[in-house]
């Protein structure tokens, strides 16, 4: 089922330039707020929250006046983190809740991600639907001035947010012997980060915390976590913590200024979890989760289950065998006992309550040996490059080169225009020349 406007992580592209502009927000507004509507509840309530992108001050106002002439109430949040806005939209028994955001993305993208009333991303099905009303003739969605819906902005969001945060644990956990580094991107989680960390008593050195409206994610955040690296050997930290400009990913730093990448989180969360008796069934990882972590559950008697890349493809697979835990490498967490989607903060709290007792990071994790991995990256100028019979031939052949002994993955983007080519060997010479036969028909 192809869609038009939705991505792997819902709507993203070049601000001003495709569907990333304030007339076709309008018709998004538009388009989901007569969908929910149409629902027929009794309450229709929109909350939105954004990052801290200096275009969401002109695509949020188009996309409120959207919803509000589709007849819903809507309540503007301003910037929070990702699970934040999923959090409070069911807590506030909204019918949906909009995050304007491109994620990791540079400040020139810009985006949306739709989630239901249940604070869960909405199904390829829904956004189907969505599309349909898209594309259909706008006038026919406007309605009467009397039935208009009202528009309302909530300071508290993220105090709110962090109150929900801190209900999850214990309240004798606390973080007073705790030294952390804390990068949040310039993003949306620039203020609910320090004042979350403080709040438990730790000392924390932040980063990324003075958002301009251009520097987000620029050589910072969870893309770029040798920050952390440095902050956290210069000060002596206990952990770092690096987050996206949405705070729904998270990169560590152990005190010994090694990262840890999402499958490393997922690995210590899922032994822990399991000892604990916490784990329900098995981890869902995706298609580029690494091998070694595989072999790992395999050994630790884990069950484990791959999903398609995009944090909502892994939610679908745990809700589908009822599993309560599973991720991304790229540091998209989801536990299930906790939250509907990724939240680089919870799963933050998560591991710190695992070093409450003075234990080090640096024991705490690397659980599994990676298969040496490489990722590549290329900027294409049409993503159906990866379709045409020179490229598929390339990748049969390199495929039939490295069998036996290790794998390739060839995907699209469905966030950025790009053909990204995976690798995993421990022959690394073959495994380079394996994905130099797949770059020379793709540039």
């Amino acid at each position: 089922m192809k869609k038009k406007y939705f991505g792997t992580d819902g709507i993203r592209g070049t601000v001003n330039q495709g569907n990333i502009n304030g007339e076709k927000f309008f018709k998004f507004g538009l388009a989901a707020g007569t969908y929910f509507t149409n629902q027929k509840k009794t309450k229709q309530t929109a909350v939105i929250a954004k990052d801290t992108r200096l275009s969401g001050y002109t695509l949020e106002p188009a996309l409120v006046s959207g919803l509000a002439s589709a007849g819903m109430h809507v309540f503007t949040l301003g910037p929070l983190p990702t699970n934040g806005l999923a959090m409070l939209t069911k807590k506030m028994k909204a019918n949906m809740g909009i995050m304007i955001t491109a994620s990791h993305n540079p400040y020139y993208d810009n985006g949306l991600k739709l989630f239901g009333p249940d604070g869960s991303k909405l199904s390829d099905k829904i956004e189907k639907k969505i599309e349909g009303l898209i594309d259909s003739k706008t006038s026919k969605h406007l309605l009467n001035p009397k039935i208009l819906g009202r528009v309302k902005r909530l300071e508290t969001a993220n105090d709110d947010y962090i109150k929900i945060l801190k209900e999850n644990f214990p309240k004798y956990f606390n973080l007073k012997k705790m030294r952390i580094v804390i990068d949040c991107a310039n993003g949306a989680g620039y203020i609910a980060g320090k004042k979350l960390l403080t709040s438990l008593g730790a000392k924390v050195i932040s980063i990324g915390v003075q958002p301009n409206g251009l520097n987000i994610n620029e050589k910072c955040g969870s893309t770029h976590p040798s920050k952390i690296q440095s902050a956290v050997k210069k000060y002596k930290a206990h952990l770092g913590i690096a987050l996206d400009g949405d705070a729904d990913r998270i990169i560590l730093c152990d005190e010994k200024g090694k990262i840890i990448d999402g499958d490393q989180i997922l690995a210590m969360l899922a032994k822990r979890w399991k000892s604990k008796k916490l784990l329900k069934g098995g981890v869902v990882g995706t298609l580029m989760s690494n091998y070694g972590l595989e072999q790992f559950f395999k050994s630790e008697k884990i069950k484990f289950i791959r999903a398609n890349v995009g944090d909502r493809y892994v939610k679908e697979k745990m809700k589908k065998y009822q599993y309560n835990l599973g991720g991304e490498q790229s540091g998209h967490i989801i536990l299930g006992k906790f939250a509907t989607t990724g939240d680089g903060l919870l799963v933050a709290l998560e591991v710190m309550f695992s070093l409450r007792k003075g234990k080090k990071a640096s024991k705490l994790f690397n659980v599994f040996k990676p298969v040496p991995q490489i990722l590549e990256n290329i900027t294409v100028k049409d993503k159906g490059i990866i379709n045409q019979m020179k490229t598929k031939a390339a990748i049969n052949i390199a495929n039939n080169l490295i069998k036996h002994q290790g794998r390739l993955l060839v995907r699209k983007s469905g966030t950025e225009p790009k053909i990204r080519i995976m690798g995993e060997s421990y022959n690394k010479n073959l495994l380079k020349k394996c994905i130099l036969i797949i770059k020379k028909t793709i540039r």
